[in-house]
């Protein structure tokens, strides 16, 4: 079973790609929105991994959430799909 979060991913003006999960205040970074779509898919099972061995809830995705741009040029908005099986393993 997975869990789906939703990803905004900021285009920076320095040409990188900043990837926010905001649900869970994960976030990270790429070259490229494929790369910075799987780095924060890392973080993701990375967060979820040590909540579940620490015995805390893991949150549930947003339907409501507030990102601050900052100096990014544009943003898109993603769905990303995390397979507990590959969070307890990260």
């Amino acid at each position: 079973m997975g869990r789906t979060y939703t990803v905004v991913i900021l285009h920076e003006k320095d040409g990188r790609y900043s990837a926010i999960a905001p649900a869970l205040n994960c976030a990270s970074w790429g070259d490229t929105v494929p790369e910075a779509i799987r780095n924060v898919e890392e973080a993701i099972s990375g967060y979820i991994e040590v909540m579940t061995e620490h015995g805390m809830p893991v949150p549930d995705d947003t339907d409501t959430f507030t990102v601050e741009m900052g100096d990014a040029v544009d943003a898109v908005i993603y769905r990303v799909v995390i397979q507990e099986e590959l969070a307890s393993v990260a």
